[in-house]
């Protein structure tokens, strides 16, 4: 009999969206050795290859391009079943407060699974940093906010998040030029803080060559080869390179991801999108 699991159709999707395999394993809250073995196991069952492994990504063969449109149609498809027969009565809106460097990396996958189980409701989110969020909670601007804990922002912990040092791929070793420069949140950022102590401690000099409220602001410098940047590893793009120790640059401590609620959030459709917050994101990191 021919079958197809919805947990390796997960991660089909999972690879494809994020193009590697450590990412994918990170979303689909599973170890790199399990979904290479499952993407393994299912490529032997079907006798065909699905994705062609590069030094740093993976890509999708024909094949793979072809049970991908399927994939995706399936999971839709179960996601809209469970919503109609379990919780088809739920309605209203929530707004929800993220980092840029969280809303194109972790929250994509939170927000489709939420609105596919729950479609009658409106969620609106406001990309702002960590630091500014607290105040927005405080008065119920925001029913939820998924950021770093900073000063002002307290709630339930939900993951360390790893950070990391980020170049411009096959760029000139801008990392070796002292005084080093790099690009940083602005003053307030737990990222940038970690960034600048991090060096301090290592004694080595640098230079802030831009700083920007915006993870893209920081990425477009990265890729004209001009700054390194720190960054939430989840959220640096595949096509860049990472660095660390055999670079010259020292560790980076995580990130402590937090989600925080509004006074005003206690509401059905609050708590069950902090529910699948909870369930996508808790195990991760």
């Amino acid at each position: 009999m021919k079958s197809l699991d919805h947990d390796v159709l997960a991660t089909v999707v999972a690879i494809a969206e994020t193009g590697n395999m450590s990412r994918a394993a990170e979303a689909v809250n599973r170890s790199q050795s399990a979904v290479s073995m499952q993407i393994k196991a299912l490529e032997e069952s079907l006798g065909r290859q699905l994705f062609v492994r590069r030094a740093r990504s993976v890509a999708l063969t024909h094949e793979g391009e072809v049970l991908l449109g399927f994939a995706r149609r399936m999971l839709s498809l179960r996601d809209e079943a469970w919503a109609a027969v379990v919780r088809p009565e739920v309605t209203g809106k929530v707004v929800i407060g993220v980092p840029d460097d969280y809303a194109s990396s972790l929250l994509p996958s939170v927000l489709k699974k939420f609105s596919a189980s729950y479609p009658k409701v409106e969620i609106q989110v406001m990309g702002l940093p960590s630091s500014a969020l607290g105040p927005l909670v405080k008065d119920g601007t925001v029913d939820l906010a998924c950021g770093t804990r900073v000063k002002g922002l307290s709630g339930d912990f939900l993951r360390h998040e790893p950070m990391a040092w980020a170049a411009k791929a096959n760029g000139p070793k801008i990392w070796e030029d002292r005084p080093l420069p790099i690009a940083v949140f602005m003053p307030g950022s737990v990222a940038r803080e970690n960034t600048i102590r991090s060096l301090d401690r290592a004694k080595i000099p640098h230079r802030t060559s831009y700083e920007s409220p915006s993870l893209l602001g920081l990425l477009s410098m990265v890729d004209a080869g001009l700054a390194i940047a720190a960054l939430a590893k989840c959220a640096i793009p595949a096509h860049l390179t990472l660095l660390g120790r055999s670079h010259g640059l020292p560790d980076l401590p995580p990130l402590e991801l937090i989600l925080a609620r509004s006074t005003k959030s206690r509401r059905p459709p609050c708590d069950f999108l902090a529910e699948q917050i909870f369930e996508d994101l808790q195990s991760g990191g």
